[in-house]
């Protein structure tokens, strides 16, 4: 699981350290792909081949299936943390998410996010005041 916030900065190679605590976890490969709201998800190798599994059972002639999967495999990239802990994040990925120096990595249960600072800042600016409204919506009876 992974969890909270972290603040690394993108060197000028585009290598970016992970959090020493997930390097573990992430050491099998990982995966970087375009997320939503224009951040990056960075999978262990292992959870992102669960995701393929759900995606490859979901049925084909499903329009959203069809969409969803193009973006997220065409954007994909296998990557792997070098002996410093760096993980390089590919160009195109670094121009979707607006990635210059400043990164927040977040924690997302079963995935890291990687975030522009100002982008991380201007999302949790607008949601906080909606958290504490969702939690009956999304987890309902479980608080």
């Amino acid at each position: 699981m992974f969890l909270g916030t972290h603040t690394p900065r993108l060197d000028p190679k585009g290598r970016l350290f992970l959090p020493a605590k997930y390097r573990d976890e992430l050491s099998g490969g990982l995966v970087i792909t375009k997320g939503q709201e224009h951040c990056l998800y960075v999978f262990p190798a292992a959870e992102f081949a669960r995701l393929t599994r759900a995606l490859r059972e979901a049925p084909v002639t499903d329009k959203a299936v069809r969409d969803y999967s193009r973006i997220l495999f065409a954007s994909a990239s296998d990557e792997s943390c070098d002996k410093q802990g760096r993980v390089t994040v590919p160009p195109q990925l670094r121009a979707y998410a607006g990635l210059e120096r400043d990164c927040v990595v977040i924690g997302a249960n079963t995935r890291l996010e990687i975030w522009s600072s100002q982008a991380w800042a201007d999302y949790e600016a607008q949601q906080e005041p909606v958290f504490a409204r969702l939690s009956e919506e999304v987890l309902p009876g479980a608080l």
